[in-house]
């Protein structure tokens, strides 16, 4: 029997928990503090701050990071490990945002409380965003960034994001012809690029992020199907294209339903627009594979290549 939502949120919990133990817990230089922070509704989140204990004489660039999970599980546990190498390697003050998750909280809550955090962050984190602004999250956070990232631009919010970091995301939702035969739903990837979509089907059974949990986690955040054309889930299709976003380092997984998506986001970016991009791959590794496996030497790769990342966003502003 597939894990349900509570199963799951358990699982990834004590996964994250023991990811961050293996790859050296809690880091010495990293000052760590809660705030409650209120959303356009009133209602108050969790963002966890990381400041470097001997702060930067010259201000110090800005990241917000929003976790992965599906919408619908993982919590601040899922990015400590990142924000915490973030703040003590690069002296990065980071904003670990503990959004509300489906489906108790349906999409697009999950949007606008990432958004509202990043504004949050933006004034009272006590970071310098001209020192550099970063954006980033892992797989369903990496759906937010590049949601957020939009808004923001379309919105004119100051300061200007400089950067996004972009970890294996969700940008633009399919299905399986085969799975909806009989009512023959909208495919949402547009035409010119649906010759390049073939890992939805060759990773519909990959480990850790195959088609059964893609279901749940859809359907559990964003029931209606026609909802999920909507820029707010699917920001590859946002009607104000891809021009003027900040430069974007992607982290992408070979053996992952999402592997096409996420290439072809980039190359419309790179290509059409652009937009400065660097891609690190992981060929034959399952979505997600570094919090399963946090002993592999390719996870440990993996965790050093997302400093490396931000390192590079930092340098492109």
């Amino acid at each position: 029997m597939f894990p349900d939502i509570p199963a799951l949120r358990q699982w990834i919990t004590q996964s994250k928990e023991a990811m961050s133990a293996e790859m050296g817990g809690s880091i010495s230089g990293v000052n760590e503090s809660d705030h409650q922070v209120s959303m356009r509704d009133g209602h108050e989140i969790t963002c966890r701050v990381y400041k470097p204990e001997i702060p930067s004489s010259g201000g110090s660039p800005l990241a917000v990071i929003y976790h992965g999970g599906g919408w619908c599980i993982g919590g601040l546990e899922n990015e400590e490990l990142l924000c915490r190498l973030l703040t003590s390697k690069l002296g990065v003050i980071c904003v670990n945002v503990d959004y509300r998750l489906a489906p108790e909280h349906k999409w697009p809550l999950a949007i606008h409380d990432s958004y509202d955090a990043t504004k949050w962050a933006a004034k009272h984190a006590g970071a310098d965003p001209s020192k550099g602004f970063l954006i980033g999250g892992t797989s369903a956070g990496g759906n937010m960034t590049a949601v957020v990232a939009h808004l923001w631009r379309d919105a004119g919010d100051k300061p200007a994001i400089t950067g996004c970091h972009l970890m294996i995301p969700a940008v633009c939702w399919q299905v399986l012809h085969r799975i909806y035969a009989s009512c023959h739903p909208p495919q949402f990837m547009p035409e010119a690029y649906k010759k390049d979509c073939t890992s939805m089907e060759q990773n519909k059974d990959a480990p850790i992020l195959g088609q059964k949990a893609m279901d749940l986690f859809s359907d559990n955040y964003i029931p209606n199907v026609e909802d999920r054309k909507n820029p707010l889930f699917s920001p590859l299709l946002v009607p104000t294209g891809q021009k003027g976003l900040p430069p974007s380092y992607f982290q992408i997984c070979g053996m992952d339903p999402l592997r096409d998506e996420a290439l072809i986001y980039e190359r419309i970016l790179r290509e059409e627009q652009g937009i400065r991009t660097k891609v690190d791959m992981y060929p034959g590794l399952p979505h997600g594979f570094w919090s399963i496996a946090p002993k592999l030497k390719v996870s440990e790769k993996f965790v050093e290549d997302s400093v490396k990342g931000a390192e590079w966003l930092l340098q492109q502003k």
